[in-house]
């Protein structure tokens, strides 16, 4: 990969089609449930419009102009207004295990902090051990249950970190 050329910026509108992609192909992959989760939300197929208010972004990673991955940050839903969650965090296997899932994951964490946010939040897939991994090692901390309203009752993993 040393030849590709890899960003990561801000989600513009032509990059949906391309994150969905991703998102979805993480699903079938693992074959992880495809209600009550990410894979089901209304806002997958608009990630751009999903992610446009005021204390909230999205990320993608682009390699060659392709989107490859994207991860992102919004209030977490009927909570304090202080905790934010980190949503749709999902790499193709064509970029994983290079480093990219941590950048991200620090840098919105680094955007957290900066939009005034105390915690960050997170769900995901018992499944998916690599991920709670880096949570783990980024001083996320296990919950013994979900946080707010975010309608994805098939995530068993549920972690918090104060910022």
């Amino acid at each position: 990969m040393s030849k590709n050329n890899i960003v990561i910026r801000e989600i513009k509108p032509e990059d949906n089609a391309q994150i969905e992609r991703v998102i979805r192909e993480v699903f079938i992959e693992y074959k992880l449930p495809l209600v009550g989760t990410a894979y089901a939300d209304s806002e997958t197929p608009n990630m751009f419009e999903a992610y446009n208010n005021i204390n909230e972004v999205y990320y993608v990673v682009t390699v060659n102009g392709v989107v490859e991955g994207g991860g992102g940050l919004k209030p977490l839903s009927r909570m304090d207004s202080t905790i934010c969650e980190i949503q749709k965090m999902y790499f193709s296997s064509r970029i994983r295990g290079k480093g990219y899932g941590n950048k991200l994951l620090i840098l919105c964490i680094n955007k957290a902090k900066s939009l005034g946010y105390k915690h960050c939040y997170l769900e995901t897939i018992t499944k998916l051990k690599t991920a709670i991994h880096l949570y783990e090692v980024n001083n996320f901390k296990h919950l013994k249950g979900p946080l707010g309203n975010t309608g994805h009752y098939n995530c068993g993993v549920w972690m918090i970190k104060k910022l």
